[in-house]
Protein backbone atom coordinates (compact mmCIF):
# COMPACT_ATOMS: atom_id res chain seq x y z
CA UNK A 1 0.00 0.00 0.00
CA UNK A 2 1.40 3.18 -1.51
CA UNK A 3 1.20 6.57 0.25
CA UNK A 4 -2.01 7.63 -1.67
CA UNK A 5 -3.92 4.61 -0.85
CA UNK A 6 -3.17 5.43 2.74
CA UNK A 7 -4.62 8.32 2.59
CA UNK A 8 -7.58 7.57 0.63
CA UNK A 9 -8.44 4.71 3.36
CA UNK A 10 -7.77 6.47 6.40
CA UNK A 11 -10.18 9.71 4.69
CA UNK A 12 -12.76 7.13 3.73
CA UNK A 13 -12.72 5.42 7.36
CA UNK A 14 -12.76 9.08 8.57
CA UNK A 15 -15.96 10.13 6.55
CA UNK A 16 -17.56 6.56 7.60
CA UNK A 17 -17.22 7.77 10.70
CA UNK A 18 -18.73 11.38 10.45
CA UNK A 19 -21.48 9.45 8.80
CA UNK A 20 -22.08 7.09 11.25
CA UNK A 21 -21.92 9.85 14.25
CA UNK A 22 -24.31 12.15 12.42
CA UNK A 23 -27.02 9.18 11.59
CA UNK A 24 -26.57 8.10 15.61
CA UNK A 25 -27.36 11.77 16.67
CA UNK A 26 -30.14 12.38 14.29
CA UNK A 27 -31.89 9.06 15.67
CA UNK A 28 -31.32 10.27 19.35
CA UNK A 29 -32.88 12.94 18.09
CA UNK A 30 -35.71 11.52 17.20
CA UNK A 31 -36.23 9.21 20.01
CA UNK A 32 -35.36 11.96 22.63
CA UNK A 33 -37.40 14.77 20.84
CA UNK A 34 -39.88 16.21 23.54
CA UNK A 35 -43.78 16.21 22.33
CA UNK A 36 -46.70 18.28 22.96
CA UNK A 37 -47.61 16.51 26.35
CA UNK A 38 -44.45 16.53 27.26
CA UNK A 39 -44.45 20.30 27.21
CA UNK A 40 -47.66 20.63 29.18
CA UNK A 41 -46.51 18.12 31.57
CA UNK A 42 -43.49 20.46 31.88
CA UNK A 43 -45.72 23.47 31.62
CA UNK A 44 -47.96 22.04 34.93
CA UNK A 45 -45.54 20.49 36.75
CA UNK A 46 -43.36 24.67 36.33
CA UNK A 47 -46.85 25.68 37.73
CA UNK A 48 -46.94 23.62 40.35
CA UNK A 49 -42.85 24.34 41.77
CA UNK A 50 -44.03 27.85 41.21
CA UNK A 51 -47.19 27.78 43.11
CA UNK A 52 -45.27 26.01 46.05
CA UNK A 53 -42.66 28.84 46.09
CA UNK A 54 -44.94 31.04 46.40
CA UNK A 55 -46.22 29.12 49.23
CA UNK A 56 -43.55 28.76 50.97
CA UNK A 57 -42.46 32.60 50.85
CA UNK A 58 -45.89 33.42 52.14
CA UNK A 59 -45.08 31.13 55.38
CA UNK A 60 -41.84 32.36 55.82
CA UNK A 61 -43.13 35.82 56.07
CA UNK A 62 -45.94 34.82 58.43
CA UNK A 63 -43.66 33.09 60.34
CA UNK A 64 -41.14 36.13 60.53
CA UNK A 65 -44.52 38.18 61.61
CA UNK A 66 -45.16 35.94 64.66
CA UNK A 67 -41.90 35.84 65.26
CA UNK A 68 -41.52 39.81 65.47
CA UNK A 69 -45.24 39.51 67.60
CA UNK A 70 -43.83 36.95 70.57
CA UNK A 71 -40.48 38.87 70.78
CA UNK A 72 -42.29 42.17 71.28
CA UNK A 73 -45.32 40.61 73.40
CA UNK A 74 -41.72 38.77 75.46
CA UNK A 75 -40.49 42.06 76.15
CA UNK A 76 -43.44 43.60 76.76
CA UNK A 77 -44.43 40.63 79.26
CA UNK A 78 -40.55 40.74 80.78
CA UNK A 79 -40.65 45.16 81.64
CA UNK A 80 -43.95 44.06 83.35
CA UNK A 81 -42.65 41.37 85.55
CA UNK A 82 -39.66 43.25 86.04
CA UNK A 83 -42.27 46.02 87.22
CA UNK A 84 -43.89 43.65 89.28
CA UNK A 85 -40.95 42.34 91.22
CA UNK A 86 -39.66 46.07 91.76
CA UNK A 87 -43.44 46.68 93.25
CA UNK A 88 -43.02 43.49 95.17
CA UNK A 89 -39.60 44.62 96.81
CA UNK A 90 -41.27 47.30 98.06
CA UNK A 91 -43.74 46.30 99.30
CA UNK A 92 -41.58 43.85 101.43
CA UNK A 93 -39.85 46.83 102.45
CA UNK A 94 -42.26 49.26 103.35
CA UNK A 95 -43.95 45.72 105.34
CA UNK A 96 -40.83 45.61 107.51
CA UNK A 97 -40.86 49.49 108.43
CA UNK A 98 -44.14 49.01 109.59
CA UNK A 99 -43.25 46.23 111.18
CA UNK A 100 -40.61 47.27 112.87
CA UNK A 101 -42.72 50.85 113.42
CA UNK A 102 -45.28 48.49 115.36
CA UNK A 103 -43.22 46.85 117.37
CA UNK A 104 -41.32 49.93 118.72
CA UNK A 105 -44.62 51.37 118.90
CA UNK A 106 -45.64 48.44 121.25
CA UNK A 107 -42.14 48.39 123.17
CA UNK A 108 -43.18 52.31 124.23
CA UNK A 109 -46.08 51.23 125.31
CA UNK A 110 -45.11 48.61 127.75
CA UNK A 111 -41.74 49.34 129.11
CA UNK A 112 -41.88 46.26 131.21
CA UNK A 113 -40.98 44.50 128.35
CA UNK A 114 -37.75 44.48 126.60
Amino acid sequence: MNRQELIIAIAAVLFAAFLLGWLVRALIGRISRIGPQSLDELDRMARKLHDAEEARDKAALTLETREAELTERLARTTTELHSALDGLRESRAEIEELRDYIDRKLMRGHPDQG
